[in-house]
Protein backbone atom coordinates (compact mmCIF):
# COMPACT_ATOMS: atom_id res chain seq x y z
CA UNK A 1 0.00 0.00 0.00
CA UNK A 2 2.86 2.35 0.88
CA UNK A 3 4.56 1.70 -2.45
CA UNK A 4 1.33 2.42 -4.32
CA UNK A 5 0.84 5.66 -2.41
CA UNK A 6 4.39 6.73 -3.18
CA UNK A 7 3.79 5.96 -6.84
CA UNK A 8 0.61 8.08 -6.86
CA UNK A 9 2.46 10.97 -5.22
CA UNK A 10 5.29 10.62 -7.75
CA UNK A 11 2.85 10.64 -10.67
CA UNK A 12 1.02 13.69 -9.32
CA UNK A 13 4.28 15.59 -8.89
CA UNK A 14 5.39 14.56 -12.37
CA UNK A 15 2.07 15.71 -13.84
CA UNK A 16 2.37 19.06 -12.07
CA UNK A 17 5.91 19.47 -13.37
CA UNK A 18 4.80 18.59 -16.90
CA UNK A 19 1.85 21.01 -16.85
CA UNK A 20 4.05 23.84 -15.57
CA UNK A 21 6.66 23.35 -18.29
CA UNK A 22 4.01 22.81 -20.96
CA UNK A 23 2.49 26.19 -20.04
CA UNK A 24 5.94 27.79 -20.42
CA UNK A 25 6.30 26.07 -23.79
CA UNK A 26 2.91 27.36 -24.97
CA UNK A 27 3.82 30.90 -23.87
CA UNK A 28 7.14 30.73 -25.72
CA UNK A 29 5.51 29.15 -28.79
CA UNK A 30 2.96 31.97 -28.80
CA UNK A 31 5.72 34.58 -29.10
CA UNK A 32 7.89 32.29 -31.29
CA UNK A 33 11.17 33.75 -30.06
CA UNK A 34 10.40 37.08 -31.74
CA UNK A 35 11.67 39.05 -28.75
CA UNK A 36 14.89 37.12 -28.25
CA UNK A 37 17.91 39.38 -28.69
CA UNK A 38 15.78 42.50 -29.11
CA UNK A 39 16.86 45.62 -27.25
CA UNK A 40 14.08 47.02 -25.06
CA UNK A 41 14.31 50.50 -23.51
CA UNK A 42 12.04 50.91 -20.46
CA UNK A 43 11.36 54.14 -18.58
CA UNK A 44 10.15 54.04 -14.99
CA UNK A 45 11.70 50.60 -14.55
CA UNK A 46 12.33 50.95 -10.81
CA UNK A 47 8.86 49.76 -9.74
CA UNK A 48 5.35 48.80 -10.80
CA UNK A 49 4.57 48.11 -14.45
CA UNK A 50 8.05 49.10 -15.62
CA UNK A 51 9.78 46.66 -13.28
CA UNK A 52 7.31 43.87 -14.07
CA UNK A 53 7.76 44.48 -17.81
CA UNK A 54 11.53 44.18 -17.43
CA UNK A 55 11.08 40.77 -15.84
CA UNK A 56 8.72 39.60 -18.59
CA UNK A 57 10.95 40.78 -21.44
CA UNK A 58 13.93 39.12 -19.74
CA UNK A 59 12.04 35.80 -19.77
CA UNK A 60 11.78 36.13 -23.55
CA UNK A 61 15.53 36.70 -23.96
CA UNK A 62 15.37 40.43 -24.65
CA UNK A 63 18.29 42.71 -23.82
CA UNK A 64 17.24 45.53 -21.51
CA UNK A 65 18.03 49.17 -20.94
CA UNK A 66 16.40 50.01 -17.62
CA UNK A 67 15.97 53.68 -16.76
CA UNK A 68 14.60 55.49 -13.73
CA UNK A 69 15.55 58.22 -11.29
CA UNK A 70 16.12 55.67 -8.51
CA UNK A 71 19.36 54.15 -9.74
CA UNK A 72 19.74 51.86 -6.71
CA UNK A 73 16.52 50.02 -7.57
CA UNK A 74 17.32 49.42 -11.21
CA UNK A 75 20.90 48.39 -10.37
CA UNK A 76 19.44 45.76 -8.04
CA UNK A 77 17.01 44.63 -10.75
CA UNK A 78 19.83 44.48 -13.30
CA UNK A 79 21.90 42.18 -11.07
CA UNK A 80 18.91 39.93 -10.41
CA UNK A 81 17.99 39.56 -14.09
CA UNK A 82 21.55 39.03 -15.31
CA UNK A 83 22.01 36.28 -12.74
CA UNK A 84 18.72 34.60 -13.63
CA UNK A 85 19.07 35.03 -17.41
CA UNK A 86 22.82 34.94 -18.19
CA UNK A 87 22.26 35.07 -21.96
CA UNK A 88 20.87 38.63 -21.87
CA UNK A 89 22.56 41.97 -21.26
CA UNK A 90 21.01 44.49 -18.90
CA UNK A 91 22.01 48.13 -18.63
CA UNK A 92 20.84 50.32 -15.73
CA UNK A 93 20.84 54.05 -16.40
CA UNK A 94 19.73 56.87 -14.14
CA UNK A 95 17.36 59.06 -16.11
CA UNK A 96 14.88 61.80 -15.34
CA UNK A 97 12.61 61.93 -18.40
CA UNK A 98 11.79 65.55 -17.58
CA UNK A 99 15.33 66.50 -18.63
CA UNK A 100 15.75 66.54 -22.42
CA UNK A 101 19.55 66.86 -22.24
CA UNK A 102 19.69 63.70 -20.14
CA UNK A 103 17.50 61.88 -22.65
CA UNK A 104 19.68 62.87 -25.60
CA UNK A 105 22.88 61.87 -23.77
CA UNK A 106 21.48 58.49 -22.73
CA UNK A 107 20.15 57.62 -26.20
CA UNK A 108 23.45 58.64 -27.80
CA UNK A 109 25.19 56.07 -25.60
CA UNK A 110 22.73 53.25 -26.29
CA UNK A 111 22.77 50.50 -28.90
CA UNK A 112 19.95 50.60 -31.48
CA UNK A 113 16.62 50.29 -29.69
CA UNK A 114 14.04 47.84 -31.03
CA UNK A 115 11.26 48.47 -28.51
CA UNK A 116 10.64 51.67 -26.57
CA UNK A 117 8.31 51.33 -23.59
CA UNK A 118 7.26 54.81 -22.50
CA UNK A 119 6.09 53.80 -19.04
CA UNK A 120 7.22 56.63 -16.75
CA UNK A 121 4.29 58.66 -15.44
CA UNK A 122 2.92 60.33 -12.35
CA UNK A 123 -0.03 62.15 -10.80
CA UNK A 124 0.23 64.47 -7.82
CA UNK A 125 -2.84 65.26 -5.74
CA UNK A 126 -6.58 65.28 -6.36
CA UNK A 127 -7.23 69.02 -6.39
CA UNK A 128 -9.71 70.71 -8.68
CA UNK A 129 -8.32 72.97 -11.38
CA UNK A 130 -8.70 76.17 -9.37
CA UNK A 131 -6.62 74.69 -6.53
CA UNK A 132 -3.88 72.93 -8.46
CA UNK A 133 -0.28 73.68 -7.58
CA UNK A 134 1.51 75.14 -10.60
CA UNK A 135 4.83 73.45 -9.83
CA UNK A 136 3.19 70.03 -9.48
CA UNK A 137 1.25 70.53 -12.69
CA UNK A 138 4.50 71.39 -14.50
CA UNK A 139 6.06 68.18 -13.14
CA UNK A 140 3.19 66.10 -14.49
CA UNK A 141 3.31 67.74 -17.91
CA UNK A 142 7.09 67.31 -18.06
CA UNK A 143 6.96 63.64 -17.03
CA UNK A 144 3.83 62.36 -18.75
CA UNK A 145 3.94 64.35 -21.99
CA UNK A 146 7.30 65.99 -22.65
CA UNK A 147 9.31 62.98 -21.50
CA UNK A 148 7.36 60.67 -23.79
CA UNK A 149 7.70 63.04 -26.75
CA UNK A 150 11.41 63.74 -26.29
CA UNK A 151 12.29 60.07 -25.83
CA UNK A 152 10.28 59.03 -28.86
CA UNK A 153 11.86 61.81 -30.90
CA UNK A 154 15.34 60.66 -29.85
CA UNK A 155 14.70 57.00 -30.71
CA UNK A 156 12.81 57.41 -34.00
CA UNK A 157 15.68 58.33 -36.36
CA UNK A 158 17.44 55.01 -35.73
CA UNK A 159 14.19 53.07 -36.07
CA UNK A 160 13.46 54.78 -39.39
CA UNK A 161 16.98 54.17 -40.65
CA UNK A 162 16.77 50.47 -39.76
CA UNK A 163 13.12 50.23 -40.88
CA UNK A 164 12.12 48.42 -37.71
CA UNK A 165 10.88 49.27 -34.23
CA UNK A 166 7.97 49.34 -31.84
CA UNK A 167 6.89 52.23 -29.62
CA UNK A 168 4.60 51.22 -26.76
CA UNK A 169 3.05 54.03 -24.73
CA UNK A 170 1.41 53.43 -21.39
CA UNK A 171 -1.91 55.23 -21.43
CA UNK A 172 -4.87 54.95 -19.07
CA UNK A 173 -8.64 54.81 -18.92
CA UNK A 174 -8.19 58.40 -17.71
CA UNK A 175 -7.18 59.30 -21.26
CA UNK A 176 -10.35 57.89 -22.80
CA UNK A 177 -13.19 59.32 -20.70
CA UNK A 178 -13.60 63.04 -20.11
CA UNK A 179 -15.91 64.45 -17.45
CA UNK A 180 -15.92 67.40 -15.05
CA UNK A 181 -14.82 67.30 -11.44
CA UNK A 182 -12.05 65.69 -9.48
CA UNK A 183 -13.95 63.12 -7.41
CA UNK A 184 -16.63 61.10 -9.17
CA UNK A 185 -19.48 59.14 -7.62
CA UNK A 186 -21.72 56.72 -9.46
CA UNK A 187 -24.91 55.53 -7.79
CA UNK A 188 -24.25 52.84 -5.20
CA UNK A 189 -20.57 52.66 -6.09
CA UNK A 190 -17.89 54.10 -3.88
CA UNK A 191 -15.73 57.04 -4.81
CA UNK A 192 -13.37 56.80 -7.76
CA UNK A 193 -10.83 59.59 -7.98
CA UNK A 194 -9.43 60.58 -11.36
CA UNK A 195 -8.32 64.19 -11.38
CA UNK A 196 -8.52 66.65 -14.23
CA UNK A 197 -4.73 66.85 -14.41
CA UNK A 198 -4.25 63.09 -14.89
CA UNK A 199 -6.94 63.16 -17.57
CA UNK A 200 -5.22 66.08 -19.29
CA UNK A 201 -1.88 64.31 -19.59
CA UNK A 202 -3.32 60.90 -20.49
CA UNK A 203 -5.59 62.43 -23.15
CA UNK A 204 -2.39 63.92 -24.55
CA UNK A 205 -0.71 60.49 -24.57
CA UNK A 206 -3.73 59.10 -26.41
CA UNK A 207 -3.57 61.88 -29.02
CA UNK A 208 0.21 61.65 -29.46
CA UNK A 209 0.05 57.88 -29.89
CA UNK A 210 -2.68 58.11 -32.51
CA UNK A 211 -0.95 60.89 -34.44
CA UNK A 212 2.36 59.04 -34.41
CA UNK A 213 0.69 55.90 -35.73
CA UNK A 214 -0.63 57.93 -38.69
CA UNK A 215 2.76 59.53 -39.29
CA UNK A 216 4.49 56.14 -39.40
CA UNK A 217 1.82 54.23 -41.32
CA UNK A 218 4.08 53.94 -44.40
CA UNK A 219 6.88 52.35 -42.36
CA UNK A 220 7.25 48.98 -40.58
CA UNK A 221 7.42 50.81 -37.22
CA UNK A 222 4.55 49.89 -34.91
CA UNK A 223 2.90 52.18 -32.36
CA UNK A 224 0.75 50.82 -29.53
CA UNK A 225 -1.11 52.17 -26.51
CA UNK A 226 -1.73 50.03 -23.42
CA UNK A 227 -4.44 51.57 -21.25
CA UNK A 228 -5.12 50.04 -17.82
CA UNK A 229 -7.92 50.71 -15.39
CA UNK A 230 -7.28 50.26 -11.67
CA UNK A 231 -3.79 48.82 -11.13
CA UNK A 232 -2.40 48.39 -7.64
CA UNK A 233 1.08 49.96 -7.77
CA UNK A 234 2.86 52.74 -5.89
CA UNK A 235 1.31 55.16 -8.41
CA UNK A 236 -1.51 55.99 -5.97
CA UNK A 237 0.91 56.43 -3.08
CA UNK A 238 2.72 59.08 -5.13
CA UNK A 239 -0.59 60.72 -6.03
CA UNK A 240 -1.52 61.04 -2.35
CA UNK A 241 1.97 62.30 -1.52
CA UNK A 242 2.95 59.24 0.51
CA UNK A 243 -0.35 58.71 2.35
CA UNK A 244 -0.56 54.90 2.15
CA UNK A 245 -4.01 54.71 3.73
CA UNK A 246 -5.55 56.99 1.11
CA UNK A 247 -3.74 55.08 -1.61
CA UNK A 248 -5.07 51.75 -0.32
CA UNK A 249 -8.61 53.15 -0.25
CA UNK A 250 -8.48 53.47 -4.05
CA UNK A 251 -8.46 49.67 -4.27
CA UNK A 252 -10.73 48.91 -1.31
CA UNK A 253 -13.39 46.28 -1.94
CA UNK A 254 -12.15 45.27 -5.38
CA UNK A 255 -9.48 42.96 -6.71
CA UNK A 256 -7.50 45.38 -8.87
CA UNK A 257 -5.08 44.58 -11.63
CA UNK A 258 -1.45 44.15 -10.62
CA UNK A 259 1.66 45.21 -12.49
CA UNK A 260 2.27 41.65 -13.69
CA UNK A 261 -1.10 41.63 -15.51
CA UNK A 262 -0.17 44.67 -17.58
CA UNK A 263 3.42 43.55 -18.13
CA UNK A 264 2.24 40.27 -19.68
CA UNK A 265 -0.02 42.21 -22.06
CA UNK A 266 2.82 44.57 -23.00
CA UNK A 267 5.09 41.64 -23.86
CA UNK A 268 2.28 39.92 -25.77
CA UNK A 269 1.77 43.14 -27.77
CA UNK A 270 5.49 43.42 -28.53
CA UNK A 271 5.66 39.75 -29.51
CA UNK A 272 3.15 39.84 -32.36
CA UNK A 273 4.38 39.12 -35.91
CA UNK A 274 5.77 42.20 -37.72
CA UNK A 275 2.62 42.63 -39.81
CA UNK A 276 0.40 42.81 -36.69
CA UNK A 277 0.06 46.02 -34.70
CA UNK A 278 -2.09 46.06 -31.57
CA UNK A 279 -2.98 49.72 -31.81
CA UNK A 280 -4.85 50.17 -28.56
CA UNK A 281 -5.71 47.90 -25.66
CA UNK A 282 -7.96 48.77 -22.69
CA UNK A 283 -7.66 46.50 -19.64
CA UNK A 284 -9.96 46.52 -16.59
CA UNK A 285 -10.23 44.41 -13.48
CA UNK A 286 -13.38 42.31 -13.74
CA UNK A 287 -15.44 44.57 -11.45
CA UNK A 288 -14.61 47.78 -13.28
CA UNK A 289 -16.71 48.83 -16.28
CA UNK A 290 -15.46 52.38 -16.84
CA UNK A 291 -13.49 55.13 -15.14
CA UNK A 292 -16.42 55.82 -12.81
CA UNK A 293 -18.24 52.48 -12.61
CA UNK A 294 -16.56 50.20 -10.09
CA UNK A 295 -18.41 47.60 -8.01
CA UNK A 296 -16.88 47.35 -4.56
CA UNK A 297 -17.60 44.66 -2.01
CA UNK A 298 -17.59 46.83 1.11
Amino acid sequence: MGAQLNMVIFLLKSARFAVFHFSLYIRHFNIMGRLEGKTVFITGASAGIGEASAREFAKEGSNLILTARRIDRIEELKQELEKKYPSITVKAVQLDVREKKQIDAVIADCPPIDILLNNAGMVLGVEHLQDVDELEFDQMIATNIKGLVFLTKAVLPSMKERQTGHIINLGSIAGKQAYPGGSIYCGKFKEVIITWDSKTTKHAVEAITGSLRHELVDTPIRVSAICPGLVDTEFSTVRFRGDKQKADNVYAGIQPLVAQDIAEIIVFTAGRPPHVNIADMLIFPTNQASATNVARNI
